[in-house]
């Protein structure tokens, strides 16, 4: 047991085995980012091969691992998650120059990692770690949102101080704005939670609204990248002898590239405005219909993509919101609980992934002479690939 941890809100006095629990769960969520910067060409964003001119690659590197002591925490806690984001910002800063770079990562990573902590700890190591079994994802997604659902005013003031340190760029609000100091002393004079705080900015914030909706962009993210991984990997019963690389950073630049086709980056819309917002995500779609329209390979029956004919602003989130099915969709079959194998089906390898390569690159060229970067998405993305990875992700 580490004795500096002892007086950490929520924070669980463990064994050896919880040390090693924790510690799996931190990796997995530093892997995670480490993946989403590395993936290349990611439209708009940071990566390997493209920097902005105050945040590099470096800095994003820097970030991923300089945070792992506020994840492991994090994997140890049951509350406090205010004290955690805020303490993940400043571990971050101290390891880097390049500002925000993690900020909305640690919004969903740390809830979701208290989550992860307390369903592996019932859990006995197989093969040497510790995994999350296919039932668990949506598990760990309803554990995350009750813990986040009990934060406090103090998770909100600390939510503040960390916000302050990190510098976000965000929407105005009448009401507790995030600029402004003193509203830090009407938040508990008011009994504000950090919870409540995220109900105001649902409806503007992608991050927010997973807050509130059960982290549903994540796990759609994490059943992306399994069902890439799951069909491109051979598992579909017909491998090809002559695919070369992991196939890892192909999920991650396709996931990103669905994800953003389906829902608009908020983080754009802040940056831009809302018709910018929407004028990528549809480009996105536009890039992988046609490649999605190649080949054998075509993209599962089973895989909901759904578009609100009720209302023309509504965008393609309906297919992840369960009231939206039911109230525009009344006689669909779609489930929220596709299974990760159900994206393509095989054969995979006769989709040459190569050809899609061209337009994302000058999609990706168009956003960065407009410095458009969609921000929110990537953040949903290395959630994604958290839960991925607890699932037992390798490559």
């Amino acid at each position: 047991m580490n004795p500096e941890y002892d007086d950490i809100p929520g924070h669980l006095a463990g064994r050896e085995s919880s040390l090693h629990v924790s510690g799996h769960i931190a990796r997995c969520a530093q892997l995670a980012m480490l993946l989403e910067v590395s993936a290349s060409p990611k439209p708009g964003n940071v990566d390997r091969e493209h920097d902005y001119p105050d945040t590099c690659f470096e800095h994003f590197v820097a970030s991923s691992v300089g945070v792992y002591p506020a994840l492991e925490q994090a994997a140890r806690s049951r509350e406090g998650i205010g004290y955690l984001i805020k303490t993940a910002v400043y571990e971050s800063a101290a390891w880097q120059n390049g500002g925000n770079t993690h900020f909305g990562a640690f919004l969903l990573l740390i809830p979701l990692a208290m989550a992860a902590g307390e369903i592996l700890a019932g859990k006995k190591p197989e093969n040497g770690f510790n995994k999350l079994e296919p039932g668990d994802l949506e598990s760990l997604a309803e554990r995350a949102l009750v813990f986040v659902r009990e934060t406090g005013c103090e998770d909100a003031v600390e939510f503040y101080r960390a916000f302050g340190a990190a510098g976000v760029r965000v929407n105005s609000v009448e009401e507790f704005d995030l600029k402004d100091p003193e509203s830090t002393g009407a938040l508990c004079e008011n009994a504000i939670t950090l919870y409540d705080l995220m109900v105001i900015s649902e409806g503007y914030d992608m991050i927010a609204n997973e807050w509130t909706t059960g982290f549903r962009r994540c796990l759609e993210g994490a059943r992306t990248v399994l069902g890439f991984m799951h069909a491109r990997n051979g598992d579909c019963g017909n491998p090809s002898p002559d695919r070369s690389g992991t196939g890892i950073n192909e999920a991650v630049v396709y996931t990103f590239l669905k994800l953003l086709s389906r829902h608009r980056d908020t983080f754009i819309q802040t940056k831009f405005d809302a018709d910018t917002a929407d004028n990528v995500s549809s480009r996105a779609r536009e890039i992988l219909s046609e490649w999605e329209k190649t080949g054998s390979c075509r993209p599962s029956d089973s895989y909901c993509s759904l578009d609100c004919p009720q209302d023309p602003d509504c965008t393609s989130d309906c297919s992840l919101d369960s009231d939206c099915i039911s109230d525009c969709f009344p006689d669909s079959d779609c489930s929220l609980d596709y299974p990760s194998d159900a994206f393509y089906d095989c054969p995979l390898e006769n989709r040459d992934f190569s050809s899609l390569l061209p337009s994302v690159r000058d999609f990706d060229s168009e956003l960065l002479e407009k410095g458009i970067n969609p921000g929110s998405t990537a953040d949903i993305i290395i959630a994604g690939l958290f839960i991925a990875l607890l699932g037992g992700l390798r490559f």
